[in-house]
């Protein structure tokens, strides 16, 4: 990823982000009135129409939580009164839904985006709503922490895959956990033991960090244990991601990377990367708040945001040297085996119009966020960020310039954000005539994201409250 030419600012990309919203507004609405409850989620568009694809249901959060975004931004009751209603009317499975990893995903979009507005007084939520959502997120966070896989010195949430399963993208499900502990829940199991919330969001953390997040110290492992003593293997260059890691469930031992959706175990899925940036980043924002005699019985601050830090540093840094093109946009995968055939491309900007590998407009959008949060994070400590605040705004720069490839002003298309890829190894996305790769369509996480990363900048730039999902400073 290249520098710009010149310095920019959140308030130079203000215009931008007046056009986004004003094409999102549109793009809700139309999704809205087409959609039919009966046919689940809708995942990504095909042919620029939102389609449903069954694997999990984790997209609903990000279609009810869009309008949640819509309303923030740009204050249209009639979005506020959709994200309510919606949420009101279909989220409450997925408050205790023990099948998933996904609480972060779809319940902290919508419950936790109305409680945060709630909470800035931004609408007139009655001291019973208000109750509602943090009730809601209390279960969320509870349910999500019960599943649960136990390590020799700690634990993970595991993935729908099962509990040999660690995903790197569980990183920002963990904002279900902050809530609930934040409003003073925890988790109830047998015999009525207490097990603390932020207990396992450290856990998971540190086991994210651990074994999904590479530091470039090469391959060394204790004989008895298993665990890591060095680096996992020869491929473990600093901030590279792996998507899953795989355990022994009898004894907790860790038996190797794998992913789903990235193209090997040995290349780095961007999008996981770009959640583990965003995820890192979030936790290290959120743990500014907790007490530290809270922290003091795992560890103690220091040790608890260290790792978080070098995770957040790490995977940012590899964002920026190795993993986009010179605007700021990856290809969906390092090690997709056609980008050989695009010699350079991390020296100019990404071609989504290219013959051999798709880009992924989603993980730029994720990714972009976790360099501005991470930037600010290292600032706040007397730091300088300044490489990661410029290369975020960069990135937006080029995703929400209305004149680029990507942020989408055809009405007849329901995505905002085009050039999303899926799952690429199942063949799941859209190619239209006349190309080889999937390209030109959208996603319901890119674009909830771009938005989200839109309203964080638009905040910044006009002087209203931090935009965290766990409630602005000015919040009371």
């Amino acid at each position: 990823m290249h520098p710009r030419n010149r310095a920019l600012a959140p308030t130079d990309l203000l215009p931008n982000i007046e056009t986004l919203f004003a094409l999102s507004a549109a793009k809700i609405d139309a999704l809205q009135r087409r959609w039919r409850p009966q046919d689940g989620s809708p995942v990504f568009t095909v042919a620029g129409q939102y389609k449903a694809r069954g694997w999990t249901e984790w997209t609903q959060g990000f279609q009810f939580g869009s309008a949640i975004l819509q309303f923030d931004a740009a204050g249209d009751q009639h979005f506020l009164d959709l994200g309510r209603s919606r949420t009101l009317e279909r989220m409450a499975p997925h408050l205790t839904h023990v099948g998933v990893h996904d609480h972060g995903f779809n319940n902290v979009s919508t419950y936790g985006g109305l409680w945060r507005l709630a909470r800035e007084g931004r609408f007139d939520a009655s001291d019973w709503e208000r109750h509602f959502y943090e009730l809601a997120l209390k279960v969320s966070g509870a349910v999500q922490a019960r599943r649960w896989t136990r390590l020799p010195d700690g634990g993970f949430i595991h993935s729908f895959n099962g509990p040999h399963s660690l995903f790197v993208d569980t990183i920002r499900s963990l904002r279900s956990l902050a809530l609930g502990h934040q409003l003073g829940h925890w988790l109830s199991e047998e015999q009525d033991a207490q097990v603390s919330l932020l207990e396992r969001l450290v856990q998971h953390a540190k086991a994210t960090a651990g074994f999904s997040v590479c530091y470039g110290r090469g391959p060394r492992r204790a004989e008895a244990s298993g665990a890591l003593e060095g680096g996992r293997d020869h491929y473990d260059v600093r901030g590279r991601t792996t998507h899953e890691a795989i355990f022994n469930t009898v004894n907790g031992s860790f038996r190797g990377p794998n992913t789903q959706q990235g193209y090997s175990p040995f290349s780095t899925w961007t999008r996981g990367l770009a959640w583990a940036m965003l995820g890192f980043a979030e936790q290290l924002e959120f743990l500014a708040t907790v007490p530290d005699q809270a922290l003091e019985p795992l560890s103690g601050r220091d040790a608890v945001e260290g790792f978080m830090r070098d995770a957040a540093w790490a995977t940012c840094d590899f964002y920026i040297d190795q993993g986009t093109a010179s605007d700021g946009i990856p290809y969906w995968d390092t090690g997709a085996p056609g980008l050989v055939h695009l010699s350079g491309w991390q020296d100019r900007a990404a071609d989504p119009f290219n013959d051999y590998e798709p880009v992924d407009s989603s993980a730029a959008c994720i990714a972009a966020q976790g360099l501005l949060r991470f930037g600010r994070y290292l600032h706040a400590r007397g730091e300088d960020g300044t490489r990661y605040v410029q290369a975020g705004l960069g990135v937006l720069d080029t995703l929400f310039d209305p004149a680029g490839p990507y942020l989408s002003a055809d009405t007849a298309h329901e995505g905002l954000i085009l050039h999303s890829v899926y799952h690429r190894p199942n063949g799941w996305d859209h190619i239209p005539a006349g190309s080889k790769i999937p390209r030109g369509e959208s996603s319901q996480w890119g674009d909830y994201h771009a938005r989200e990363a839109a309203l964080y900048v638009l905040r910044l730039a006009t002087n209203q409250p931090y935009l965290a999902f766990f409630g602005s400073e000015a919040s009371t």
